[in-house]
């Protein structure tokens, strides 16, 4: 760089005309690549008017002031946006205190908020044992006090998906934490739903970013830097004598039932949807857009053609919900002698690709991990590291070892599965359905 920083930067210049003199906007763009010796050397024998611009025409939605490739563009926005396909959806939950409302055992956390509500421990001692600081939404004194009239607290404990595979407890309670996003959780609270999870935008080069949940989402369930948002398959009643509803744009449902001469279930829909995502062609095609907005979806009118996604979407959604039958007999195996416990430093947590297996500490290991189930990523994360590095310290129960066995076998067949929707994938762009959306419901 030539300035003393790292990180990429974009200079522009813009001129200001009198208003109303009917002149089009132009935007131009150049880009200069290199070491900075090189960028000196090219910017000592040029300037602004001599340097090799590219013209652009910015569209309507982004107006981007980078290249784009306009074809790409014009056919991606012909496809419905996933927000349109799922109308109601909200950001993840946020809490704003984590280290205090998620906890790996739910009983270290009910004992951790039952110590927090006693009455005969002062405010100020409550704070400081737990790290909790006052904000703008949230003070320590008040919203202990309304808690503490909460007597049916402990139901509030619930499964929460804290990162891919990671289900963890959170004390899913309006006072305890700022961002519940309740109206749409609620869906996902002791009931058996699924609800897809996906990012509006990444910072991230290459996009993974879907994921599915049973259960309430954190915010950063698939990516540290940027909110995922959580869209539930089945929409609970709100009042008595209400019926169960689908989140499925009705409209999309008649014209998928009009061309296939039947009507579609709505898990049908997740799981289309769910293997397009997952197929590296679109995802490859695409990159450039999916990394500014949620995803458009690209719906074929072949109905044998959407059968066959429909049964690998399905199988990616089992087995990223850990409920699939393919994933026993686990690929994985837990070796060694010692206390389960993942350590820290050279000889703990680690990974041997010669021998294809994932050190936790000096003795015990997982075996049977390949270098590209090690390596693959769900959003912004590497799923079989992040899921042990986030133990570190921790003695792993049996079931978690089974849990970590389960997540190596699903993301091994994850790979499979995406070989064959790509396999696919090139053939449902051969003829698509249109379909033009009334709006969208986010919550």
């Amino acid at each position: 760089n030539v300035f003393d920083i790292q990180q990429g930067v974009a200079i522009a210049f813009f001129v200001k005309r009198a208003k109303g003199n009917g002149v089009q906007t132009c935007v131009h763009h150049a880009d200069l690549w290199g070491s900075r010796d090189e960028k000196y050397a090219w910017l000592s024998k040029h300037d602004w008017k001599h340097t090799p611009w590219q013209e652009l025409h910015p569209g309507p939605g982004f107006y981007l002031f980078i290249p784009t490739d306009e074809r790409a563009l014009e056919q991606y926005n012909a496809f419905p946006k996933i927000t349109d396909i799922f109308p109601l959806n909200v950001i993840g939950i946020q809490t704003h205190r984590d280290h205090f409302v998620i906890d790996f055992d739910r009983e270290a956390l009910k004992h951790r908020i039952r110590t927090f509500l006693d009455p005969s421990l002062p405010d100020e001692l409550v704070r400081e044992t737990f790290g909790l600081k006052d904000t703008r939404d949230w003070r320590l004194v008040e919203k202990r006090r309304l808690l503490q009239e909460d007597k049916d607290w402990e139901k509030k404990i619930v499964p929460c998906l804290y990162r891919p595979f990671d289900i963890r407890w959170l004390f899913y309670h309006r006072h305890a934490i700022d961002f519940s996003r309740e109206k749409v959780m609620r869906h996902l609270l002791d009931v058996d739903n699924v609800a897809l999870l996906v990012n509006r935008r990444t910072h991230e080069l290459d996009w993974k970013h879907a994921f599915v949940t049973r259960c309430p989402a954190s915010a950063v369930a698939v990516e540290v830097k940027a909110g995922c948002y959580v869209m539930p398959l089945r929409l609970l009643p709100g009042r008595p004598m209400e019926e169960e509803a689908e989140n499925v744009a009705r409209g999309l449902l008649e014209i998928l039932a009009d061309r296939f001469g039947k009507r579609c279930e709505s898990s049908e829909i997740l799981a289309y949807v769910y293997a397009v995502l997952y197929s590296n062609t679109y995802r490859e095609k695409y990159a450039e857009f999916l990394r500014i907005d949620f995803p458009r979806i690209p719906f074929t009118a072949d109905y044998e053609l959407f059968k066959r996604m429909v049964e690998l979407g399905k199988r990616l959604v089992d087995l990223h919900l850990l409920r699939s039958p393919e994933l026993d007999p686990p690929i994985a195996r837990f070796q060694g002698e010692g206390d389960g416990k993942v350590e820290s430093g050279k000889r703990g947590l680690r990974y041997d690709p010669e021998n294809e297996r994932v050190y936790i500490n000096e003795t015990q290991y997982f075996e049977g991990v390949p270098p590209e189930v090690w390596e693959y990523r769900i959003g912004g994360y590497q799923g079989c590291h992040k899921w042990l590095k986030d133990r570190k310290g921790r003695v792993l129960s049996l079931d978690e070892i089974r849990t970590y066995c389960h997540i190596v076998t699903a993301l091994t067949k994850t790979i499979e599965i995406q070989d064959a929707i790509d396999k696919l994938y090139h053939q449902v762009e051969k003829e698509l359905l249109t379909y033009a959306p009334s709006g969208g419901g986010n919550a």
